[in-house]
């Protein structure tokens, strides 16, 4: 985090969103450097006193840059149109991300090495193991979070037949879930930690069942 003081949670104010737009329109350094201010009191200040006031429960948490990587990019905007921040958990981490359209809030394992899907998909057609998952995701979605499923396959993946019955998760790419909130009054109010926590406890079995799977993060320190 910053070296400043860190303030208690309040939400994040309106002129946050205001500033998101403001950089859509005009993605350059001089109108990041010019208001550089905004973006730490208004943006990246809230999203670190959040992660100060739920470390004890979560763990510490990392802030993303805001610079994008543009190497090989056609688009060379040098700014991200978001701001998100991570913590880590063997089963892959939290996530929490604010942009105009409103804040994001979940968690899992995203874009798995090729050696650690290999572990999740083994374990999604193991009887045991993968009724394990349904009732984690049915429990997951009376929560109002949805799986991500952007990439996911479109047949089977080798080695397994398209009529398993989980044949739907075996295709999946991440074992990720979240949930978006549009802009609201809460947003800008000390309520918007209540829905980011909610949404980490609902995701925390996903992780822990990723973890289970996996013995090289069963070796890591939760």
């Amino acid at each position: 985090m910053a070296d400043r003081a860190i303030r208690p949670f309040t939400g994040w104010p309106p002129e946050a969103l205001d500033w998101f737009r403001g950089l859509e329109v005009n993605n350059s350094r001089a109108w990041f450097q010019e208001h550089r201010s905004t973006y730490d009191d208004a943006v990246r200040g809230p999203l670190e006193s959040l992660l100060a006031e739920v470390a004890d429960e979560f763990g510490d948490g990392k802030v993303a840059r805001p610079n994008r990587d543009t190497r090989f990019s056609a688009d060379k905007s040098p700014y991200k149109l978001q701001i998100y921040a991570t913590i880590p958990h063997p089963g892959g981490g939290w996530y929490v991300q604010l942009r105009e359209e409103g804040l994001f809030a979940g968690g899992g394992l995203y874009a798995p090495e090729s050696r650690q899907l290999g572990s999740l998909r083994a374990a999604i057609a193991d009887d045991r193991a993968g009724a394990q998952l349904e009732s984690v995701i049915a429990r997951l979605r009376s929560d109002r979070l949805e799986l991500m499923v952007d990439g996911a396959l479109k047949t089977a993946p080798r080695g397994f037949s398209v009529d398993h019955p989980r044949i739907a998760l075996l295709r999946l790419r991440h074992l990720a879930a979240g949930v978006q909130y549009e802009p609201a009054r809460w947003l800008h109010t000390a309520r918007a930690k209540d829905r980011v926590v909610a949404a980490w406890r609902a995701v925390r079995p996903l992780l822990d069942w990723c973890a289970a799977q996996m013995p090289e993060a069963r070796r890591q320190p939760s």
